[in-house]
């Protein structure tokens, strides 16, 4: 298969900050031209411009371009959701130059959205509201998954929860049993069958137990015990991994199918986790992080079965439903896959966006494919992205956990946006963990972010 209102100024905070990040020269305030600083475009996968070039029709400057754009208007979203509160209704990014469009409930918030630098528009449904709905859907058909309805999604540019189906009839039953108003709902038929992308056939990446094939996700690391995140339907817990090389790799510790789609795999000493993603020849890509991108940003995907390829993010929170049940809260995205790549990484730009999933078509014809946002699956199984900022070294165990007169205690899980002290800074949380001895938010920038 395949909160509440916050000052004006908490925008600008979380704005420049998410820039940092990115690699981005200059502030939160609207700037026509943004770029990637040139230590973090001299950092941008060969690989990565030339599947952009060749799949989105871009020259490498206007690649890089682009990237520095999305980066940039995701951080700006970011504060502009925080400020707005229950009335944020959704961004979106359009065109080469990533105009940023937010969405909001209340028209009094359009000269906020107008001073941030994005187009504002004023819609009769919150995001919050839209999300709701939809998650009224997953749950019934988590319990028995639609027949004839393959995919419904939250889309922020109609303001609806959008339903696809075979036939309309098969919608209006599924829209009934769950009693989400119909005021919500955009019913649109669509005769797409989406597939996992695992299969049995022989080549790189990852077998399980010796036969399957998938693709590694992003390395991550649990404590001191290194692994990869990858598909929840590519293996169960206890299922053995051997590598593209077939020599002995590890085990599945964790793994969700249906109803979300993740994993993660404990490796043995013999694999070292590296803040990369396989550039299949053309210089491999370094991962600096985990920022979400906007919908209407550019995306790449790494697979064992077809390398590169890119596209766009179209929908988040989309629900899928496979010949082996429903699957929630993936993405959605124009970009090309097939059997073998699932579970390969999806990134835009230097940050890791998801796993991939599955979906319709293939790289020769096009088609449909939904990643699992990799956030979640971190957050699930209390996982740290590995990252060209990440300590190389594991914690020492025996350094003491001390943070006198603050909250960061080790041990401790954390979720991306959580706020700690620690001595007399605070520091935001920038991707799920479970905290560690030495692991101290002045020493792991990857982790926290400095307030």
């Amino acid at each position: 298969m395949l909160r509440r209102r916050v000052l004006a100024a908490c925008t600008a905070t979380v704005a420049v900050g998410a820039l940092g990040l990115a690699g981005l020269t200059g502030t939160a305030s609207a700037d026509p031209s943004p770029r990637l600083s040139p230590a973090a475009a001299d950092q941008l996968s060969p690989g990565l411009l030339k599947a952009m070039q060749r799949d989105l029709g871009l020259t490498a400057d206007q690649a890089t371009e682009r990237i520095g754009n999305e980066s940039r208007a995701a951080a700006v979203a970011a504060g502009l959701r925080r400020s707005l509160g229950t009335g944020f209704a959704g961004a979106r990014v359009s065109g080469g130059a990533a105009e940023l469009t937010v969405a909001t409930t209340d028209a009094t918030d359009t000269g906020r959205i107008a001073e941030a630098g994005a187009r504002a528009v004023v819609v009769d449904h919150s995001l919050a509201e839209l999300d709701s709905a939809k998650a009224v859907l997953d749950r019934v058909a988590l319990r028995k998954a639609p027949k004839d309805v393959p995919v419904w999604y939250v889309d922020v540019r109609t303001n609806r929860v959008v339903v696809q189906a075979g036939r309309v009839a098969a919608a209006d039953a599924f829209l009934a049993a769950a009693g989400v108003a119909r005021d919500l709902v955009t019913v649109t038929q669509s005769a797409e069958r989406p597939r996992t992308f695992a299969d049995l056939r022989g080549g790189d990446a990852y077998y399980m137990n010796g036969s399957g094939r998938c693709s590694i996700g992003f390395p991550v690391k649990r404590g001191t015990q290194s692994g990869f995140v990858s598909a929840g339907h590519c293996g169960t817990p206890g299922v053995s991994t051997s590598g593209y090389n077939q020599q002995a790799q590890g085990s599945f510790q964790g793994s969700t199918f249906p109803g979300r789609d993740y994993s993660w795999v404990a490796t043995n000493t013999g694999w070292t986790p590296r803040p990369l993603v396989n550039g299949y020849g053309n210089g491999d890509v370094t991962v600096t992080g985990s920022t979400e991108a906007l919908e209407g940003s550019s995306v790449c995907r790494s697979g064992s079965t077809t390398g590169w390829h890119c596209g766009t993010v179209q929908q988040r929170n989309t629900s899928v439903t496979y010949q082996e049940g429903t699957v929630s809260g993936v993405t959605r995205t124009n970009v090309c896959a097939e059997p073998g790549d699932s579970g390969g990484s999806f990134i835009s730009g230097s940050q890791a966006q998801g796993v991939t999933s599955g979906g319709s078509g293939n790289c020769s014809q096009g088609g449909t494919t939904y990643f699992q946002p990799l956030n979640p699956a971190l957050q699930a199984y209390g996982l740290t992205l590995v990252t060209s900022g990440t300590p190389t070294d594991p914690p020492d165990p025996t350094d003491p956990p001390t943070n006198p007169g603050g909250s960061w205690a080790a041990g401790t899980s954390y979720a991306a946006g959580d706020v700690v002290t620690y001595g007399s800074a605070s520091y935001r949380c920038l991707q799920g963990h479970q905290a560690q001895p030495g692991w101290t938010p002045p020493n792991v920038p990857a982790l926290w972010q400095a307030l």
